[in-house]
């Protein structure tokens, strides 16, 4: 019997204001495991700033990410420093404010972004061994900025503000509509803007399918 494909899932914490937005990463878990592929959920093991989801400020608080993305994987995540390319076949990246608040400094630095290291390094080596990576919603961002030497097509939609700073980077926006994805072949990198356009879940779904099959077909 023929191993099942181990597509990652990197997560970076829990909810649209300062984690992974739920919607998009529970329909791609559902996609995911409907298409019969291992499911490997990842997450760095660092702390952020916690915001409230109802007010959308600043709290004084700090939580774990690892145990925070932990919530939306019903308790099976692995520490990003376990995990090597050679673990997977490819990767997604939700989205939601955690890649822009936690796994990179886009939302206060927008070009001139640092991605966390361990974050950095597993994307560039799933690159150099050919293998596909998924970003959705503002994730693509962090995509972009890993590999900007590439000069990689992504999508956010058409946030023009957001479209800028990728080309700042080097990269290429190609505006989407939210049931779509844009493919980059050369480099196997599969976009879509999800929330960053909505309006509603029933609409991100569409385009959201499409990544994760177009994802596992490439893997």
């Amino acid at each position: 019997m023929k191993d099942k494909k181990k597509i990652g899932l990197l997560l970076s914490g829990c909810g649209r204001s300062d984690g992974s937005e739920i919607h998009e990463t529970v329909l791609t878990i559902l996609f995911l495991n409907k298409a019969g592929v291992k499911i490997v959920f990842i997450a760095p093991d660092i702390q952020f700033n916690v915001v409230n989801p109802l007010t959308n400020e600043n709290t004084n608080e700090t939580r774990s990410l690892l145990v925070e993305a932990c919530r939306i994987s019903r308790g099976e995540i692995n520490n990003i420093t376990n995990i090597q390319e050679s673990d997977l076949d490819a990767i997604i990246l939700p989205g939601g404010s955690g890649p822009i608040k936690n796994l990179s400094n886009f939302a206060e630095k927008g070009s001139d972004a640092q991605v966390n290291q361990e974050v950095e390094k597993l994307i560039i080596d799933m690159n150099k061994h050919d293998k596909p990576i998924g970003a959705i919603c503002i994730a693509p961002v962090i995509v972009a900025k890993i590999l900007a030497h590439k000069n990689i097509s992504v999508t956010i939609g058409n946030d023009k503000v957001t479209a800028s700073k990728i080309e700042a980077m080097g990269c290429k926006h190609v505006e989407c509509a939210v049931k779509d994805i844009i493919i980059d072949q050369a480099d196997k990198v599969v976009t879509t803007p999800a929330y960053m356009l909505g309006p509603e879940i029933k609409d991100i779904a569409v385009g959201i399918e499409k990544l994760v099959n177009k994802i596992i077909e490439l893997a």
